[in-house]
């Protein structure tokens, strides 16, 4: 089967699961708004594969990636609003666009050059100024809209400090971190839901900079934490001998520990 047949099979498969006539119900429930979880899901799940090296395991999440395209271009289709054709068409030609130096006769010397010509020529497609496009809370604004959380809050802190936006050393951001950990615990103590998240936010952000002035990944780091800390509750439940859920905290605790030494020793 050659990869456009495989396509339009795949293709086809999503539009029986939509049929009104014999499709699945779970499906047919669903709304662009409601898979979009799904469509953010399926993306980390692809990053996790490539991280681990196995070559099927890519192939098969980039497949429940791909479905998602398809299915969402199935349910805008269903609207009359557009189609796969149309999304394939456009990306084809946006590539084709955006690199003159390629399918044009555009002379580029290094990738410097390539980017500044594909923002460019970004902003004249939106109609925008180079001036606008360039104008810096424009692409910080872009960095929150595009990118998860932590990723964007890495982005922002570097921009602004290419800019000169910048502590003059580590111990102002070790002072501003102190200084919102006391916000934070005040207004835990004496605030509004509102003012704790707001703080909260802003305790998260210095954490941040501590990790971008020592050239750390806080987006890894917490994914190591998450795998350090599923893989201590499955050395506790080696150990016990019923289930977790019939413990007390103190034995749990113990429980924690000596999987945590354990570990620990291993590694």
């Amino acid at each position: 089967m050659d990869t456009l047949t495989a396509l339009q099979e795949l293709i086809d498969v999503v539009a029986k699961l939509r049929s009104p006539d014999g499709g699945c119900p779970w499906d047919l429930e669903q709304t662009p708004e409601t898979l979009t979880p799904y469509v953010i899901e399926e993306a980390y799940e692809v990053v996790d594969a490539i991280k681990s090296g196995d070559k099927n395991h890519v192939a098969e999440e980039l497949g429940d990636l791909l479905l998602q395209v398809v299915l969402q271009a199935q349910i805008f289709g269903e609207s009359g609003d557009f189609t796969l054709k149309e999304v394939a068409e456009g990306i084809t030609q946006k590539l084709i666009r955006r690199h003159p130096h390629v399918f044009g006769d555009l002379s580029v010397q290094n990738v410097d050059e390539v980017k500044q010509n594909w923002q460019d020529i970004k902003a004249a497609e939106k109609s925008e100024t180079v001036a606008v496009s360039q104008k810096f809370s424009n692409k910080l604004s872009g960095y929150t809209r595009k990118l998860p959380p932590l990723i964007a809050t890495m982005k922002l802190s570097k921009k602004a400090a290419d800019v000169g936006f910048e502590w003059d050393d580590i111990d102002g951001v070790w002072e501003k971190y102190e200084e919102e950990l006391g916000e934070f615990k005040q207004a835990l103590a004496k605030e509004s839901p509102e003012r704790q998240q707001e703080e909260l936010g802003d305790l998260l952000f210095s954490v941040l900079q501590l990790a971008r002035w020592n050239n750390l990944d806080p987006s890894e780091a917490l994914q190591g934490t998450n795998k350090r800390f599923i893989q201590r509750f499955q050395k506790m439940e080696t150990f016990a001998e019923r289930p977790l859920s019939e413990y007390s905290l103190l034995e749990l605790e113990a429980l924690w520990q000596q999987a945590k030494k354990e570990l620990k020793g291993n590694g």
